[in-house]
């Protein structure tokens, strides 16, 4: 006996036994909920027109709106899925500023199909039928169907399109996603296969040969595969260890052995124990594959071996596809493997190694690199020396003080004249060049382990910083008030030397403050000063005969102001040697929080959050697969 198609009950008789009325057709063809199959627009035509045969009014079609619904479709669970599937989507999120289109597109696939098949029942489960040219795949959909459905014979190919069969109502969504046509679409003929409980929600699809020589062929086998909820593979003796079988197919699908069925058919061709000897042989080949065999109550793929000619093996097949349907959870079993796959491509643009990141040491000596290359060292020291020479001045003898003046009043590297001194041009290009290079060691410290495009944008996010970098610097130092900072002399140590020295945007020299014993120490020295004038004039006198003879009291005080002078200027420089070198210090450390603050804005901030930016990505990516069921 054949089954009777859509199309059979639209032209009112069938292919029954021997044919029959249009209602006879529409009882033998399977019941719904009304006693006929009314899945599909050519079907309910045929209802419409069985209805005028009888003399009876034809039924209204129901609206969309009003229509009793047919479908259960997926609700949120607790389960692992939903999680995976929101952790996933979020991860395409996140990435697509970083990842290219192409690397992103299986995933995005992923989840369009996850989307659409949720949106369809989840009481029928749609398993297809796979097989090489002549391993018997039609007989096989045609004994678990319980009727000759698809065509068979020695004609190849004999299966052109897929052909589906439909145990129960409401698979029409399902179809029209894996665009089986109308004229192709079954119900199992009346009988023990359509009656068996187990096999309700059933959706058998028979698909045309994997090796078929048409190429349209093969593309739709890919086209299902990849929209079904399980599948049935078909080998023959001849054909199980098929190159093309386990290359194309099996081996890139290993992650999906628990919605997996691998058949050995034709078995009545073997003799004695070859059937158990080939059937060892394939699990062994599925093994290299690295299929999870679900042998010992262990999850993965069901291997076993039958003959569809023969209905040996058939009904213990019907068997597990039954206990397989009323699981209800192929659906979900495929999505999670398909997530396990995806999560196993991305996995080198995700997954670092060793433990990427900046830490503390890469920031200290990326501040130091900085420091160096504005010269805050040299900067401090001329800050020192600056605090000396006020001193100097403020507490020397004006002997000495005349001096140096009169010695440092021409010389062009005084100095008087330092903060007038233009920062030679390889002054200015080796200073940039110990930015560049600042950067380009915390750039790669950052993105050290980090997958390709992650640590390409962590490089990217520093360089882009570094733009304008040395100017910059050079702004912040003057703005954290290093004494006589200007904008011409930054850059360079021997810039910032200068600047310190020179005058800042306010025009007038920087000078560094007094303590409170200096106008003591000038008082002092002014009275050695006065002492010495007063003993030189009380000496001349004495000479010129004004004064009454008597040269050791003049002498006395002359020499007392004579020595003194240099004791108070040596003592002051022994005294504002701890404060001089505070200050310098002070001033160092000053520009270095500029430059280090200057730093971590353009450069250091920026990595760092493309460091969380890759964290929150790889926490995501961890979600969609810390819950995987098939260790990948």
């Amino acid at each position: 006996m054949t089954a009777v198609t859509d199309q059979d009950n639209g032209n009112g008789n069938g292919d029954g036994n021997g044919g029959g009325s249009g209602k006879a057709a529409g009882d033998t063809s399977g019941r719904g909920r009304d006693g006929r199959w009314d899945d599909g627009l050519i079907a309910r035509r045929a209802a419409a027109a069985e209805a005028d045969e009888a003399g009876e009014a034809a039924p209204r079609a129901p609206a969309e709106d009003d229509a009793e619904p047919q479908v259960e479709a997926y609700v949120p669970s607790g389960g692992p899925l939903p999680p995976r599937l929101d952790a996933l989507r979020e991860l395409v999120g996140l990435s697509r500023a970083r990842l290219d289109r192409d690397t992103l597109a299986e995933a995005g696939r992923v989840l369009d199909e996850a989307a659409a098949r949720q949106r369809l029942s989840s009481r029928h489960t749609v398993i297809a039928v796979a097989g090489a040219t002549g391993s018997g795949k039609s007989t096989l959909f045609n004994a678990l169907a319980g009727a000759p459905i698809s065509d068979t014979g020695l004609r190849r190919p004999t299966t052109s399109q897929p052909i589906a069969c439909s145990w129960t109502d409401g698979a029409a969504g399902l179809l029209d996603r894996l665009a089986v046509p109308g004229r192709l679409r079954r119900r199992p003929h009346p009988g023990p296969a359509a009656l068996d409980e187990a096999l309700q929600g059933l959706v058998l699809v028979d698909l045309p040969d994997h090796d078929s020589a048409a190429t349209e062929h093969r593309d739709q086998v890919d086209r299902v595969l990849a929209l079904v909820d399980a599948v049935i593979w078909v080998v023959d003796p001849e054909k199980y260890a098929d190159a093309a079988l386990h290359e194309r197919y099996l081996r890139p699908l290993a992650g999906h052995a628990e919605v997996t069925f691998v058949v050995l058919n034709q078995t009545d061709r073997l003799p004695g124990e070859a059937a158990d000897l080939v059937l060892d042989d394939l699990r062994r080949l599925l093994d290299e594959d690295g299929i999870a065999l679900g042998e010992h109550g262990e999850p993965g793929a069901t291997v076993m071996s039958l003959s569809a000619l023969t209905g040996d093996g058939v009904p213990e097949l019907r068997e597990m596809v039954g206990r397989f349907v009323q699981d209800r959870t192929a659906a979900t079993r495929r999505l999670s493997a398909d997530i396990d796959a995806a999560a196993a491509r991305l996995r080198p643009v995700y997954v670092a190694e060793g433990r990427p990141g900046l830490g503390e040491r890469a920031r200290e000596e990326f501040t130091d690199r900085l420091a160096e290359a504005v010269g805050a060292a040299a900067a401090g020291q001329a800050a020192e020396r600056e605090w000396r020479r006020n001193a100097g001045r403020a507490c020397g003898t004006p002997w000495l003080r005349l001096w140096r003046w009169y010695e440092n009043r021409g010389l062009p590297g005084s100095l008087d004249r330092m903060g007038q001194a233009l920062t030679p041009p390889e002054e200015e290009l080796t200073a940039r060049q110990r930015v560049e290079q600042a950067v380009r060691i915390v750039a790669d410290d950052a993105a050290d382990g980090l997958p390709g495009p992650w640590a390409q944008a962590v490089r990217e996010a520093a360089f882009n910083g570094a733009k304008g970098l040395p100017e910059a610097l050079d702004e912040l130092a003057v703005k954290a008030g290093a004494p006589g900072a200007s904008k011409r002399g930054g850059g360079t140590e021997a810039g910032q030397a200068a600047a310190l020295l020179g005058a800042p945007l306010g025009g007038r020299p920087a000078k560094p403050p007094r303590p409170k014993w200096w106008p003591a120490a000038v008082l002092a020295q002014v009275s050695m000063t006065l002492l010495q004038i007063f003993g030189g004039l009380w000496l001349v006198g004495q000479i010129i005969g004004v004064l009454e003879p008597g040269l050791v009291t003049p002498a006395l005080i002359m020499l007392a102001g004579v020595v003194g002078g240099p004791l108070v200027e040596w003592s002051c420089a022994a005294a504002i040697r701890g404060p001089a070198r505070r200050y310098g210090q002070d001033a160092e450390r000053r520009l270095r929080e500029a430059a280090a603050g200057c730093g971590r804005a353009r450069v250091l901030d920026p990595v760092a959050a493309e460091l969380v930016r890759y964290r929150e990505v790889r926490e995501r990516y961890v979600t969609v697969t810390e819950f995987s069921t098939t260790g990948r």
